[in-house]
């Protein structure tokens, strides 16, 4: 993955949130769209008194964490609009160009969601005449406070539609990502994991979460939402080296094969199948809420393939 030294970065779309404490959650009242759990992540009735679908043994969530169901494509919710101006923030103001993104970690996720958000600020309008809204990523370590409510480290990656941001514990990348699920990694797989949640912003303002009313299940509502997510990662991918920024440089110049695989080997890392076998030697499709690590891959795919909002249609096809 080789980024753009002349590309200029926005900070603007990106805050990082001062170090907290970890600890325990008060509660994802308003649900949460999508993301990539950890150990020891939230149990049923831990997020406004409501089960938590799938994961190791009932201790792993996933990705699914999707527990908006009384949300209708975003709005509303248990915690309300959250302030972010009453947050502390550090310093994002060495993240200016893609030689810093090249370097840094922190960089690398700014020019991915500048990526990210500029594809779908064209895609958006062209292929379905709604409108973009930038989303803002908000970086955390140990615990945050959210428009859904308050989060800890171990409910990894999300996206929530009260305050239509995403939030992302920058350690889940080698503490859970490589270490706990055996993905490869890479800056790549963390590119996807940005992406994907991004999808999940698509969904919310396309109306799509209003769509879910299954929760569990190999072919239940919540996993044709996660595997869309997935597809709309991979329509991004597709067109990432074309992306450009205001001044007309791409944000990144070069995508190998080996950088497809680390998204690829990312997407089945966290398929259901291969968590729930990984850690009670068994898979129970009937608890899944994300999708077997196949159909992750098989929809990330289709997304890069063919790179269009119809083509990623999981809700109205009749196998995943």
């Amino acid at each position: 993955m080789k980024f753009n030294p002349r590309a200029r970065l926005s900070t603007s779309q990106v805050r990082r949130h001062a170090s907290a404490r970890r600890g325990g959650t008060s509660g994802l009242g308003g649900g949460l769209g999508g993301g990539f759990g950890r150990p020891g992540g939230m149990r049923g009735g831990g997020m406004g008194g409501l089960a938590v679908p799938g994961g190791i043994g009932g201790l792993l969530v996933v990705g699914a964490i999707f527990l908006a169901l009384q949300f209708a494509g975003g709005g509303g919710g248990g915690a309300g609009a959250f302030d972010h101006s009453q947050v502390a923030d550090t310093d994002l103001s060495r993240c200016q160009t893609g030689a810093d993104a090249a370097e840094f970690q922190d960089c690398r996720i700014v020019a991915t969601v500048n990526s990210v958000q500029a594809y779908w600020e064209e895609a958006l309008p062209e292929q379905a005449d709604v409108d973009y809204s930038l989303s803002t990523t908000n970086l955390f370590t140990g615990s945050v406070d959210t428009g859904c409510g308050s989060a800890t480290s171990q409910v990894g990656p999300f996206y929530c539609p009260s305050d239509d941001s995403v939030y992302l514990d920058t350690t889940f990348f080698d503490e859970m990502l490589e270490d706990e699920l055996g993905a490869q990694g890479g800056d790549f797989a963390e590119s996807y994991v940005i992406a994907h949640e991004y999808g999940h912003h698509i969904q919310d303002l396309l109306g799509t979460m209003g769509r879910v009313r299954s929760e569990q299940g190999a072919i239940s509502d919540a996993v044709r939402l996660e595997l869309q997510a997935d597809c709309f990662a991979g329509m991004w991918d597709k067109f990432a080296t074309t992306i450009e920024d205001e001044n007309g440089e791409v944000y990144i110049l070069e995508l190998t094969e080996a950088d497809i695989s680390e998204a690829i080997d990312a997407a089945e890392s966290v398929g259901d199948d291969r968590i729930q076998e990984q850690a009670q030697g068994r898979s129970d499709p009937e608890t899944w809420t994300h999708g077997s690590a196949a159909d992750r891959k098989q929809w990330f795919l289709t997304g890069m393939d063919v790179g269009t909002l119809a083509s990623c249609d999981t809700f109205s096809a009749s196998e995943l």
